[in-house]
């Protein structure tokens, strides 16, 4: 594969890549790629988190690069997630590493090639992390790290209490211990990563080395899938762009998320009642996840509905769909069940491993650890 090529897979549908330049010159100069994706193990697992992230992934692992993901259970901690329990954490650990090796099987990556690192693990008796952790702060200012706790979904200006001061500056250490270059996540951990970048040369402790010269780490961010539910009192058509792309999936708004593991009848639930304006494209969820879900992977998306209402069709390109959706000549409610049906078939092996063993006990524990419904 040529660097062309690579640069491809690599970069396609994201929404960021910070920068492209950067990663061509790695690509140029030969330096193995060394990726990772952080998440903090606060619940169960829906298809942003696990699908979306995990094709990715795969794509990284087609270009060459060594991929993981990273267990952030301390920060999980620090943001008192699960309670806030250690024990909890752990435990969910378990179940968050099931769930994305089944999903990155499921889309078409090979789980075996994927690496897991937890950060209590990382972090036991290394001197070498603690010591860039304090260099990442001593390269930061304390209103960067203000402004920086939102990646812990704590808004800017909000009390907080000071561990969550050390959330920034530890992410971005996660990134130089480990040797990444490859930094990868949702839009909405920009912050870190960008603060990553701008302390990489200045570190005394940074690996960050090729042929004697510090380098910066690349950032790419792919997109958030929205919610499908519109938050109560919202007008997307009075809302800002930021503030639409900020509808992301939230675990705690019933009915706007799907977890990997949910049945047939609840995916069909939550995709039919979802909100999706007749001929509307400002924010229309369902034909979002139909462009992240179906589309950027080249698949097709068939529609079945009765001849009176125009037949069956197959649709080989989000633009034919939103063109189809836009002239009415595709309702709503069609459309509603396509997606249903695909995200069905898609999450099916996913359910079979989560039905028996290891992973039916790992699902029962977080179904009954956390409240999604």
């Amino acid at each position: 594969m040529d660097i062309e090529e690579r640069f491809k897979l690599i970069t396609r549908n994201l929404e960021e890549v910070l920068t492209p330049g950067d990663l061509k010159k790695l690509l140029e100069k030969e330096v193995p790629l060394k990726h990772y994706i952080g998440f903090e193990i606060s619940g169960k697992l829906h298809l942003g988190s696990a699908i979306l992230s995990m094709m990715k992934v795969r794509d990284y692992q087609r270009a060459g690069v060594d991929t993981s993901v990273f267990l952030a259970d301390w920060h999980t901690w620090i943001n008192n997630k699960l309670e806030g329990k250690k024990e909890n954490i752990n435990k969910a650990a378990k179940y968050f590493e099931e769930v994305f090796k089944i999903s990155l099987k499921t889309v078409g990556g090979d789980p075996e090639k994927l690496r897991i690192v937890k950060g209590s693990e990382l972090y036991h008796n290394n001197d070498k992390y603690w010591e860039i952790v304090i260099d990442v702060a001593k390269h930061t200012t304390l209103s960067r790290m203000m402004r920086s706790i939102t990646i812990a979904g704590r808004k800017e200006g909000e009390s907080v209490n000071f561990a969550l001061l050390i959330y920034p500056a530890m992410q971005v250490a996660d990134i130089f211990i480990q040797g990444i270059n490859l930094a990868h996540s949702g839009i909405d951990q920009r912050k870190a990563h960008v603060v990553a970048r701008e302390v990489a040369l200045s570190l005394e402790t940074s690996p960050l080395i090729h042929e004697g010269e510090k380098y910066k780490p690349i950032a790419l961010h792919h997109p958030l899938l929205p919610g499908l539910k519109l938050p109560p009192g919202k007008n997307p058509k009075e809302m800002t762009k930021e503030e639409l792309s900020a509808l992301k999936m939230s675990k705690s708004i019933p009915g706007s998320a799907i977890f990997v593991t949910d049945t047939r009848e609840e995916v069909e639930k939550a995709v039919m009642n979802a909100y999706c304006p007749a001929k509307d494209t400002s924010y229309n969820p369902v034909l979002t996840w139909a462009k992240l879900l179906i589309f950027n992977e080249d698949k097709l998306l068939e529609v079945k509905r009765p001849e009176k209402y125009g037949g069956d069709k197959t649709y080989e390109s989000y633009d034919q769909l939103e063109e189809d959706f836009v002239n009415g000549s595709l309702h709503p409610l069609d459309l509603k069940k396509a997606v249903a049906e695909y995200i069905n078939d898609l999450l099916e092996p996913i359910r079979e491993h989560f039905s028996k063993g290891r992973a039916r006990e790992l699902k029962e524990f977080m179904d009954n650890l956390t409240v999604t419904r």
